[in-house]
């Protein structure tokens, strides 16, 4: 009896141990990836914002179902929390940056082709909104 209360201790902690290294390469991912996505935007690279962004959504997906089961087993350490805050203020400002893009592009458009752009601006503009109202929730 003794022996396995022994031992409870130190399994607890192997497997939290295990499950921060697991967090922090979730982690390591978006944030990589993050990175990426940044670089390409400022290149301008449309090849490697589409592939860097799918790849971000990816890293993101792992991320979320890894921290989610991390809160309900246990705590998140702090240093990982915190990381994870700054990733997501990264994504909003990538965010904000892809909107204003696709704002300055639209105002472009609509100089260049008035009547075309007229007519296509609806449907563009609410499949960004669209897009926009995904992220605000």
């Amino acid at each position: 009896m003794t022996t396995s209360t022994q031992f409870a201790p130190g399994r607890a902690s192997v497997s939290s141990a295990v499950m921060d290294s697991d967090l922090e390469e979730m982690l390591c991912g978006v944030e990589d990836q993050l990175g990426a996505l940044g670089d390409a935007l400022r290149l301008r690279d449309s090849h490697a914002i589409e592939g860097h962004a799918q790849q971000l959504h990816r890293a993101l997906e792992r991320a979320v179902a890894g921290f989610s089961l991390a809160a309900r087993v246990g705590e998140i350490p702090p240093p990982l929390r915190h990381r994870l805050v700054k990733a997501s203020g990264q994504v909003a400002a990538q965010r904000e940056t892809l909107v204003r893009a696709t704002m300055a592009l639209d105002r472009a458009i609509d100089i260049l082709l008035p009547e075309q752009a007229s007519a296509a601006a609806p449907v563009y503009n609410n499949r960004v909104a669209r897009g926009l109202s995904l992220y605000s929730n």
